[in-house]
C-alpha cells in the first residue's frame, strides 16, 4: 500500500501564496497519476489538480486554473501544489490521492483515486 501525507497548508491573506507537499511511502510507484482535491466547509470534496504518471501532462478545475501549479520530482515520492493569489473561496482541507491505473485523461473523479492523505487545511482571509 502507498502512503501520503500532505503539509504546507496554513493561514494566508488573499492574494498570498502557499505550496503544499505530499510525500508518498510504501510501495510507491512513478506510474501513479497524482491529484489534489479539497473540501471547503459544507460542501463536497471537488477536484483541482492532476499530473500524470509521467510528469508530463496536468490538468486544473477551472477556479484554479491560472493560479495554482502541480509538479513533482523524485519519481512522485514528492508532489507539489503552487497556489498563487489565493482567494477566500480557496479555504478548504486539502487531499492529495494517487492512482496507479486509470484509463481515461483528465482523471478528475474522486472514486478513481485509490489512495488518500488526511489532508492539510488551507484558510484565506479577507
Amino acid at each position: 500500500q502507498v502512503q501520503l501525507v500532505e503539509s504546507g497548508g496554513g493561514l494566508v491573506q488573499a492574494g498570498d501564496s502557499l505550496r503544499l507537499s505530499c510525500a508518498a511511502s510504501g510501495r510507491t510507484s512513478s506510474r501513479y497519476a497524482v491529484a489534489w482535491f479539497r473540501r471547503a466547509p459544507g460542501r463536497e470534496r471537488e477536484f483541482v489538480a492532476v499530473i500524470s504518471w509521467r510528469g508530463r501532462g496536468t490538468y486544473y478545475a477551472d477556479s484554479v486554473k491560472g493560479r495554482f501549479t502541480i509538479s513533482s520530482e523524485n519519481a512522485k515520492i514528492t508532489t507539489y501544489l503552487q497556489m498563487n493569489n489565493l482567494k477566500p473561496e480557496d479555504t478548504a482541507v486539502y487531499y492529495c490521492a494517487a492512482e496507479a491505473d486509470y484509463s481515461t485523461w483528465p482523471p478528475t473523479e474522486e472514486y478513481k483515486y485509490d489512495y488518500w492523505g488526511q489532508g492539510t487545511q488551507v484558510t484565506v482571509s479577507s
